[in-house]
């Protein structure tokens, strides 16, 4: 399996700062979802329930920040997870399944956008780390 260097680069920091703003709205939605639904027309329970989904992957985005290796595997896992965020974000808004307020349709859509920024920041800086060597088992 292929691994990437362990130096602070993009990669890194892009990884830490999804995993802090991840988890940040993820406690956010869990926490006050039902005074955000009634500002942003949004289903509680959905709230609640993409908040607490963000958590345990919030999480695991800063550990792999900080580790020394990190799979490029789970990077593009990563990069998959959030580009299906960005596409169920897009579906929320125009499948007529929610019926957001401006305000939710601003919410939604900044973080669809934010989302897909890291996303794209993690494509590049799986592009720009070099592959570690990893000593074969033997």
């Amino acid at each position: 399996m292929s691994t990437l260097t362990a130096s602070w680069n993009l990669l890194r920091r892009v990884l830490l700062a999804d995993g802090v703003i991840s988890g940040s709205t993820g406690l956010l939605m869990l926490l006050a979802a039902s005074p955000l639904g009634g500002l942003l027309g949004l289903n509680v329970d959905l709230l609640r329930i993409a908040g607490l989904s963000l958590l345990p992957f919030a999480a695991f985005l800063v550990y792999l920040a900080a580790r020394g290796n990190i799979s490029r595997r789970v990077v593009w896992a990563i990069v998959v997870l959030n580009l299906l965020w960005v596409i169920d974000s897009v579906l929320l808004m125009v499948s007529g399944w929610a019926e957001p307020t401006t305000l939710g349709y601003l919410f939604t859509s900044f973080q669809a956008l934010a989302v897909a920024a890291f996303a794209g920041l993690q494509y590049v800086g799986l592009r720009r780390s070099a592959p570690a060597l990893v000593p074969s088992a033997g």
